[in-house]
């Protein structure tokens, strides 16, 4: 099988942008070009790679395995060219970015700022994500994540950052002072993020899981914040989230909660110059969130 390296890179570039009009925008080519690449590299390969419609395209399975195995390769490739090149040019690009929302706003607005005209060449996307861990998106170059439990296996790279304390509030007019033992939680009536919720606490090297009844769902932890400061009921949350909320009550529990882990994801280990750039800066700013 003979394949040409740039017939692999665009076809790469095509996966992760989602669109033949966004890749060959990004590889600044006509669309004809694109598809004529993506042709002969299926001819060599010997079996369709993407699936193309009018709303959308997929790639098939023989692309999945394709991208998959190319992927950190073209990666490493594009990174000596951009370290080559940063000799003389400061790194530049788009790079995406997806964030959990509602999640220091404010600091992680001031970062990106930072950032931002510290490498005037990068061109900065952020979105936002509510509720569960998003599938992996080959359109975003960092995904953060929020969670709890171990994160489920992937092909991407995960790297855990930070890990903050959680703890279940209660509002002014709770009334129980004394120690409560986690599955008591079951006879309060609690403000969940999704239905059917399992609140999970810690007993030394063992979880237990409590099974909740949620009289309220808010997928949004400021929604929650307001809701149990107004004693609609009890709510599980990141100790940072509640600082400034002096009537609030944290409950006596006779295990914690679990902690809420910060995670980034990444798509393999060879990673571009201006994500690795992006990486260092906000690792070396992570004592702005403690």
């Amino acid at each position: 099988m003979k394949t040409r390296l740039d017939d692999l890179s665009m076809f790469v570039s095509l996966a992760e942008a989602g669109s033949f009009t966004l890749a060959a925008k990004q590889l600044n080519i006509p669309k004809s070009k694109l598809s004529r690449h993506l042709v002969q590299l299926e001819q060599a390969i010997g079996s369709q790679l993407l699936i193309r419609t009018t709303r959308k395209q997929q790639l098939t399975e023989s692309g999945q395995l394709l991208y998959q195995a190319s992927k950190a390769h073209i990666d490493a490739l594009r990174s000596v060219e951009e370290e080559v090149g940063s000799f003389i040019n400061e790194p530049k690009g788009q790079l995406n970015i997806l964030l959990p929302l509602e999640f220091f706003n404010q600091i992680i607005s001031e970062l990106l700022t930072d950032f931002a005209k510290r490498y005037p060449k990068i061109v900065l996307n952020c979105s936002h994500y509510s509720g569960a861990i998003p599938e992996n998106d080959l359109h975003y170059d960092l995904t953060f994540v929020l969670h709890e439990k171990d994160l489920p296996a992937s092909n991407w790279i995960a790297k855990t950052l930070l890990s903050f304390p959680q703890s279940i509030f209660a509002g002014s007019e709770f009334e129980n002072k004394r120690l409560l033992e986690p599955t008591e939680l079951m006879n309060f009536p609690c403000i969940v993020s999704e239905q059917q919720e399992l609140w999970l606490f810690r007993d030394g090297e063992v979880l237990q899981s409590v099974a909740v009844e949620g009289c309220a769902s808010f997928s949004s932890p400021t929604m929650r914040l307001q809701a149990v400061m107004q004693n609609l009921g009890i709510t599980k949350l990141p100790d940072y989230s509640c600082q400034k909320e002096c009537n609030l009550q944290r409950l006596n529990l006779s295990k914690p909660p679990v902690a809420l882990q910060l995670s980034v994801l990444y798509q393999s280990r060879s990673i571009p110059i201006k994500t690795r750039v992006f990486l260092d800066f906000f690792q070396s700013q992570l004592g702005r969130l403690t």
